[in-house]
This record gives C-alpha cells, structure tokens and sequence, in this order.
C-alpha cells in the first residue's frame, strides 16, 4: 500500500498552508469566538475557490467527486491553521447527502457547498450542532431520519471558545428509512477522516511552535531546548504525531477504494491523530510555562482545539471500541 502523496498533492497542501498563512486566521478565530463569523466566511470562500469543500462533493453537483487522500490533505492544512467553522461537519453533510439519493435535498445543498456559500453543520453524534448560529444549514440524523433544521437553542460554552455549540430544535423531515442509517454511516466515516487529518495539522503547529520557542528561551544562561528533559518530551511528540500519519493515509484509501475496513481504519486513525494531538497541546502548555495560559498569546488558540478534536466525531475510548469490534483478520 502506497502512503506517499504525489507531487500534485504536495503541492496542493503547500498552496493551501500559503494561502491560509496569508489569512491570518487567529483574528479569524477571535472574531468567531466572540459570535462574528464574517472573517471566518471570508476565509472559507477562499478555502472554496481553491475547491476543498468541492472534494467531497459529487461531480454532478459542480463537485470533484469524493477524493479523500485529497480531502486529507486538505484538512491537515486546516488543522494547522485553525481554521474556525463546521469544517469536517460540512463535508460530512456533503457526504451524507451524496450516498442520501435525495436528488431534491442534494440539488439545494451540494452546489452550495461546492462553491462555498453554504455552510452546513451535520450532528449525529450527540445533542448540539457545532457552530449552528454561523450555518446556512443544519442537519440533524437521528435514528433513521434526517431533518433540516431552521432553529437553534443558545449557544453553549466550550473549552474551545471558537466551537460554539446550541442544541437544534424544529426542522423539515427530509428523509427516513435504511438510506438514511447507511449514508450517516458514511458521513460518520469522513467526518472522523477529516478530522483526524486536522488534528496531524494541529498537532504540529504546536510541536513547530514549540520548538521554536525552546530555541529562544533561555534558563541558567542557555535555551531550555538544550536540556534533555525537553528534548525527549519533543521527541515523544513528535513520533506520536509521525505514527499517526501512515494510519490517516490508509483511513483516506480504505475510503477512496469504498473498502469494508473503512470504518476500523477512519477510528484507528481519529484516536491515534487524537491522541497525538492532545500530547502535542499538553506539551506546548508545559513547555511555554505561564505563557500557556494566556489568552494574548496565538498559541492558545491552538492548545484550547487539541481536547475538543480528540473528542469530536468520537471519543478516544468509542474509537478504540470500533477498531476492536473489527479486528483486521475478521475473528
């Protein structure tokens, strides 16, 4: 199996990093925070241009089809940048509805989500949509039904300020029926996909930035990076991050190839890019002292995402449950 991306997927995600680093997406990310998500939209218009939501998208519906190596790489470039909004939640819903069959429900949703002008959260997994007051749209799965939803309760607080979560009321069935339960199986799938992906870019943003912050400060008159004590803390975080990677990548062609391990391989690979990213937060806090703790510094942004995407689209412990409810030799 071949986890080595092409030399047009490098360059995809060397674009995305230069365009996103062009964003500034830390003032993006306050601004979202505090309930202002027009920064945030300007970057997901970009994100659209450059076709990243189109990825999940059918081609009959102005999309690329689904591509999820690409997809992967994408959201790795997005998890670097912590970028806000119901990012894996929208190309889960662009999932869902590609596998729905609903041609009416697909023709008002998918072009939008191509383009960038429809925001979409989908929840699934538990009582809140993610970022339900800045979406265009909200579907909300439950059991066999789907429903689209026009209200939502108040936002609630999260350890992540720039996850804003409320609870969605009301909607208009949309579907029932065993193609609903297949296809959220599916968005299930890429959700974890993409998030995984997103917590290897998170991940390391926070060991690039602490490693260059140990380079600079300095105790007992040389940087605290020369102690060996920080050295293997780094080295640890680093080889999580690493042994997570081959796992995405083969999360990202199970699905590619509509393989039956998809699902074990999309849970393999969210609780280990989880759980390397969560070590690569624990570290940076540990690392940059008080300074961790701090609102004013950038970082934070990123510390605060860790905890939150470890547990997003399934906790660590329901991931590991799936794994070893199919174990690779079938028994």
């Amino acid at each position: 199996m071949r986890f080595l991306l092409t030399a047009e997927q490098r360059e995809f995600g060397r674009t995305l990093d230069g365009m996103l680093g062009a964003c500034g997406t830390p003032s993006a990310i306050r601004a979202w925070a505090s309930g202002d998500a027009k920064p945030g939209r300007e970057v997901w218009a970009r994100l659209a241009a450059a076709g990243v939501f189109g990825l999940a998208v059918p081609q009959e519906h102005d999309g690329s089809g689904l591509l999820p190596v690409e997809l992967t790489v994408a959201f790795h470039e997005l998890g670097r940048h912590a970028v806000p909004g119901p990012l894996a939640e929208t190309v889960a819903a662009a999932a869902f509805l590609g596998r729905l069959g609903d041609g009416a429900a697909a023709a008002a949703l998918l072009p939008g989500i191509a383009s960038g002008t429809a925001v979409v959260s989908l929840c699934m997994d538990g009582p809140y949509a993610l970022d339900a007051d800045a979406a265009d749209a909200v579907l909300t799965v439950r059991d066999d039904t789907v429903h689209r939803t026009a209200r939502h309760g108040p936002v609630q607080p999260c350890a992540d300020p720039a996850r804003r979560l409320a609870r969605p009321l009301d909607g208009v069935l949309l579907a029932r029926g065993p193609a609903v339960t297949a296809a959220a199986a599916h968005a299930l799938d890429i959700a974890r996909l993409a998030t995984a992906a997103q917590c290897l870019g998170l991940g390391r943003a926070l060991l690039d930035g602490t490693v260059s912050y140990v380079k600079e400060r300095t105790q007992f008159g040389v940087p605290i990076g020369s102690f060996q004590a920080v050295k293997h803390r780094l080295a640890d975080t680093l080889i999580a991050l690493e042994f997570a990677r081959p796992l995405v990548h083969a999360a990202a062609l199970a699905l590619a190839t509509d393989a039956p391990a998809a699902a074990r391989e999309t849970a393999a690979a969210k609780v280990a890019a989880g759980e390397a990213a969560y070590a690569a937060a624990r570290t940076a806090l540990q690392l940059h002292g008080a300074l961790g703790y701090t609102d004013e510094l950038d970082l934070s942004l990123w510390i605060r995402k860790a905890r939150t995407l470890r547990d997003a689209w399934g906790t660590p412990a329901e991931c590991r449950a799936r794994v070893l409810a199919d174990p690779p030799d079938g028994n």
